[in-house]
């Protein structure tokens, strides 16, 4: 196979399909491109040999804090993609699914077993995961650095596929943008940014992490507060020669709890921001008031308890009511989430309070916001409760719309026996989004007047406004 910058060789599966791993769409982010906007690769005209997974942002493993085997692979080369495609034909024109990994923006990795593509080629759709900068690299605020540099790498991977993908198989016309948790707000991000548009014409959000608020005055809050803690100018004159382990421990620093973190977003301080250029305006503001996205069919939703897992604060944390009311829980808020989550075990509440403000919450206010503007949207709460927790947890129904229950660490997630039918439908739905942007007939738009939302459990549903108690609580 030959891309725009050289041929590449991949390997032919058991199934018939073919992998192409750790294609590189930008040069090495190091020396003077460390806090650089991205660069295309140097041409080569030796075959590449695209047979295993190229390097990882991501520099240490994280599987103590995550559901999802996210391995960390050595080497400069982090700008790197993958490509599953059932018939590299460039005669084929199928759909391309094109996804973005989360870890709260600071961590993931494409090469991920759940990300494999077999599944979608199997049902005639090109897959491509990408890798890009974490942390300090692709997020901070650096006065001497172009902002946003985790975006432009998305926006660089997804111009490679417009130029490479029909080489593959598929179609640059029909690709979609997807992702989960830091890439499903990043699938949100990219629908607000001017320069995205055209390269997808289809977006699906999977728990989208998107933070508030996300102004260009946050960003510069959290450069001081990198300054205060380390010492260091947030600048990339300062950064550009520290070792990836320097580096990684100064974000440690950056992300500890205190009280000098008044006024940032609770959870994520290192995630994409409006800086006036790249992006305009905040994310949901955008997709809430204004028009970005307006032409792009839109799939979102979440798991039902999301981060319910989080326990109980401690006896040397602040009172609950008071962590509550940080996340904006006070007076009649309050009362309506006691009322709301009666049911739930008060151990919960503040995972669900995450749960909500984190994820279902800004989520629902795109689905809204859209619908009242006839918007095409689709809606969906993941709600099948796995036996291992006993809860729809953050991750868990990856590996059901990937369809791969028999992939590495799945039974350690979701139990033995996850439910075939449920992996079966919802699969098959993004199939149908990717293929023709509908999830078909059994799941009707999103609208104002009937707010109509997927519920998947094991006999998959739909409900009109079964989140009518979040929206009361926090929209």
């Amino acid at each position: 196979m030959t891309t725009t910058r050289g041929p590449v060789r991949g390997e032919r599966r058991a199934d018939g399909s073919c992998r192409f791993l750790g294609i590189p769409y930008a040069k090495p982010p190091v020396g003077p491109l460390r806090f650089a906007a991205p660069v295309p690769p140097e041409p080569w005209t030796e075959p590449l040999d695209a047979t295993a997974y190229g390097p990882t942002a991501q520099r240490r493993p994280f599987a103590e804090v995550t559901t999802i085997p996210e391995p960390s692979i050595p080497g400069e080369g982090v700008l790197n993609l993958n490509v599953f495609t059932p018939e590299p034909d460039p005669d084929a024109a199928l759909p391309v699914l094109v996804w973005i990994h989360g870890g709260g923006y600071v961590a993931g990795s494409a090469a991920s077993p759940w990300y494999d593509g077999a599944a979608f080629n199997r049902d005639g759709v090109v897959l491509v995961s990408l890798g890009y900068r974490l942390g300090i690299e692709g997020f901070l605020h650096l006065a001497d650095a172009p902002d946003n540099r985790g975006v432009r790498d998305w926006i660089a991977a997804l111009e490679w596929v417009r130029d490479n993908i029909a080489r593959f198989g598929g179609d640059p016309a029909k690709v979609t943008v997807a992702g989960q948790s830091a890439g499903g707000g990043a699938v949100q991000t990219l629908l607000a940014v001017p320069s995205a548009r055209g390269l997808f014409r289809g977006a699906l959000s999977v728990s989208g992490a998107v933070t508030r608020p996300d102004g260009p005055e946050v960003a510069r809050a959290v450069a001081r507060l990198f300054t205060s803690r380390t010492g260091l100018p947030a600048t990339a004159a300062a950064l550009q020669d520290l070792t990836d382990d320097e580096l990684l421990d100064l974000q440690d620093r950056l992300g500890a709890p205190g009280p000098d973190r008044e006024g940032l977003p609770p959870m994520l301080s290192l995630v994409p921001f409006a800086d006036g250029e790249l992006v305009p305006e905040p994310v949901l503001d955008a997709l809430t008031t204004g028009v970005a996205g307006a032409e792009v069919p839109l799939m979102l939703g979440f798991t039902a308890h999301e981060f319910n897992m989080i326990p109980a604060p401690g006896p040397d944390a602040p009172p609950l009511p008071v962590l509550l009311g940080g996340l904006g829980l006070t007076g009649e808020r309050a009362g309506a989430f006691g009322t709301a989550y009666a049911d739930i075990d008060p151990a919960r509440h503040f995972g669900q309070a995450l749960t909500d403000v984190t994820f279902r919450a800004p989520s629902l206010a795109v689905a809204d916001a859209r619908a009242d503007r006839g918007r095409p949207t689709w809606l969906y709460q993941f709600e099948w409760a796995s036996p291992v927790h006993g809860q729809a947890y953050h991750c868990l129904d990856l590996p059901f719309a990937f369809d791969l229950l028999g992939a590495e660490g799945v039974e350690a997630a979701a139990g033995p026996t996850p439910p075939r039918s449920l992996a079966d439908a919802l699969h098959r739905s993004w199939v149908a989004f990717v293929t023709d942007q509908d999830p078909g007939a059994d799941w009707p738009p999103y609208t104002s007047a009937t707010r109509t939302t997927k519920i998947w459990d094991d006999v998959p549903r739909t409900a009109e406004d079964p989140l009518r108690p979040v929206r009361a609580i926090w929209l």
